[in-house]
């Protein structure tokens, strides 16, 4: 009797057992199966993603755990992918396309002065167009690697500046355009410290302080000031006579090349890059741009920076 109960007991045994194994591997498979999901997920959106696809992201569910951080991540590094892909095809494009007057301008002047017996005064001539169209090649190039270093987010050290002082100092850069044009300049320069790069802040504001005066009529005004907010924030505030612009009109003014009204810019004045740094630059340092046209002509344009930490209090 012993014997046998002992016999069923081991047979109850080894089938539960049994079961219990089972029912442990199907939980076990399905339980990673819903773990490595989300893994298997990231893994089927890498692979469908190409140069020309870099518009898809990685669903991020909920809780918030490893794997929704590991999903926010790659999303965040798709965007940086997708915003350097976009900045060097906007610096292929708008290089091919800007650089070929220029190379066509000196092709021609080449051609024209060797169709026949040049004399001295033909060669110097064609030696100015070349060199006046080699300096417009220059200057697009320079704002082109500018702008592409700036939108590829290449970064430097932070150091303190004042929009004042970068303010005065393209005050009097532009002067001869000033002077040229008779304009009238007021100031209203109360210091404004900021942190960042002070190369591409120099630049951002020398851009905006040229773009009143070179867009201009002659007998104008061109108004800056800057200073400090009640909010933390930094303001360059640059208004100027000019133009009229249509209020639907003023994004325009900030696309590379383009005029307000939608054409492409061939005046040889400038770049035409102008604008398109400044909102570029802006972007970089977390800062906001306005752009207001004024209805009797001119613009209004205003740079919001976060401004810099007040040092602590030594002891």
């Amino acid at each position: 009797m012993v014997e046998l109960t002992l016999s069923t007991l081991l047979t109850q045994a080894a089938i539960a057992l049994a079961v219990v194994t089972l029912v442990a591997a199907v939980l076990g498979r399905w339980l990673a199966g819903r773990i490595l999901r989300p893994v298997r997920t990231i893994a089927a959106t890498a692979q469908r993603l190409s140069a020309d696809n870099l518009s898809e992201r990685v669903e991020v569910t909920a809780p918030v755990d490893e794997l929704a951080a590991l999903a926010t991540t790659v999303n965040g590094m798709l965007d940086r992918i997708q915003q350097g892909v976009h900045a060097q095809r906007l610096f292929t494009a708008n290089a091919a396309h800007e650089l070929r007057t220029p190379l066509a301008t000196i092709r021609t002047a080449v051609d024209v002065t060797l169709d026949g017996r040049p004399g001295r005064d033909d060669l110097i001539t064609m030696a100015h167009d070349v060199r006046d169209a080699a300096a417009r090649c220059r200057l697009t190039l320079d704002g082109l690697l500018l702008l592409a270093r700036v939108q590829s987010g290449t970064e430097c050290p932070d150091r303190p500046a004042d929009l004042a002082a970068l303010a005065a100092e393209a005050l009097d850069g532009a002067r001869p355009g000033i002077a040229e044009l008779a304009l009238t300049v007021d100031t209203d320069l109360r210091p404004a410290p900021v942190t960042g790069q002070p190369v591409l802040l120099e630049r951002m504001v020398g851009n905006v302080i040229g773009n009143a005066a070179r867009h201009n009529h002659s007998g104008g005004r061109v108004t800056v000031a800057t200073g400090t907010t009640g909010d933390g924030h930094c303001r360059l505030r640059v208004v100027n006579t000019g133009p009229v612009i249509a209020p639907a009109a003023a994004d325009q003014l900030l696309e590379p090349f383009v005029r307000g009204d939608g054409a492409r810019l061939h005046d040889g004045t400038g770049s035409g890059l102008g604008l398109s740094i400044v909102r570029a630059v802006v972007t970089a340092h977390r800062g906001t741009l306005r752009l207001t046209p004024l209805p009797g002509g001119g613009l209004d344009v205003i740079v919001l920076l976060p401004a810099a930490a007040a040092p602590a209090p030594r002891r």
